[in-house]
């Protein structure tokens, strides 16, 4: 199966050419399993569009994006409410991008685009560790009858790793299942990111590494702009300085997830996902 992108307006300070770069950024339109509201999947197209409100600079870093090697590839084509063909495209995409010795940061969409992803890291990195940030713990066997949703990707996600190689945090909502799932199966620290991920590093290190990210483990306060809400989230600051420290971890590849710009007119939640992905860049890079 192949793997078509659409061109599309090129988010800031990402120039290099996608066969030189050591990143490929592109963006997932896709929302199909969504429970609450859909327009994740003009998620990516608002957060590059905001993306020239920031700087290619992170004063934080002291990196500037225009100095890394990333290029924008654009958005895959999927075709609209076909969740098994788009899976597999997804698939293709990423796979492509891994086996030309290259990472990649995906922009969704919905958090089940993670799945596909991940099933292309773990043909390359069987021993991956994955890193997960979210306000919902997504550990479903099913929801409303489908074991492929946005409601269970991290337990499908889990079924591809070895035992306790996920590791989850500021997770604040789920049912009792999942939290018995998580106890037994999962590195699980709720509530909070920062303090805990610091405390993991050691472990983590040394590790291929990756890192999803639903962009509702932020506070709705900090971030509108997603599909599923949850009160008692973190900071946008904590997501911040959370995020820069993969740049202790070997994170192989990542995403960032439900972003869903359009239900916030202030347009906050989309400049704020836009920094953080300059700033996951900047940790990750290599140079």
């Amino acid at each position: 199966m192949t793997a078509d992108f659409t061109k599309t307006d090129r988010f800031l300070g990402m120039n290099a050419g996608q066969t030189d770069a050591d990143v490929v950024y592109f963006g997932i339109p896709m929302d199909f399993t969504v429970s609450f509201q859909p327009g994740s999947r003009f998620g990516p197209a608002r957060v590059r569009e905001a993306s020239y409100a920031i700087e290619t600079y992170s004063l934080a870093q002291d990196k500037d994006l225009e100095d890394l090697s990333v290029c924008d590839a654009g958005d895959l084509e999927l075709p609209f409410g076909n969740v098994q063909e788009s899976l597999g495209r997804i698939r293709a995409a990423a796979s492509s991008i891994l086996k030309a010795k290259q990472r990649f940061f995906a922009l969704g969409g919905e958090h089940l685009v993670t799945l596909p992803l991940m099933q292309a890291v773990v043909e390359e990195y069987p021993d991956v560790a994955v890193v997960h940030w979210d306000a919902h713990a997504d550990l479903r066997e099913e929801y409303m009858g489908e074991p492929l949703s946005h409601a269970t990707v991290l337990r499908r996600v889990s079924e591809l790793l070895k035992p306790q190689h996920l590791y989850q945090f500021g997770i604040r909502s789920a049912t009792r299942d999942e939290v018995a799932y998580a106890k037994e199966h999962v590195n699980f620290h709720p509530h909070q990111v920062l303090s805990p991920l610091k405390a993991c590093l050691d472990e983590l290190k040394d590790r291929p590494v990756y890192v999803t990210i639903d962009i509702d483990v932020i506070d709705p306060a900090f971030m509108p702009g997603t599909g599923t809400p949850e009160p008692g989230g973190i900071s946008s600051g904590e997501a911040l300085e959370a995020i820069r420290l993969l740049s202790q971890l070997n994170v192989v590849s990542m995403d960032l997830v439900e972003a869903m710009p359009a239900h916030d007119l202030s347009q906050r939640s989309a400049v704020l996902a836009a920094k953080l992905v300059r700033e996951g860049l900047l940790a990750i890079s290599k140079g």
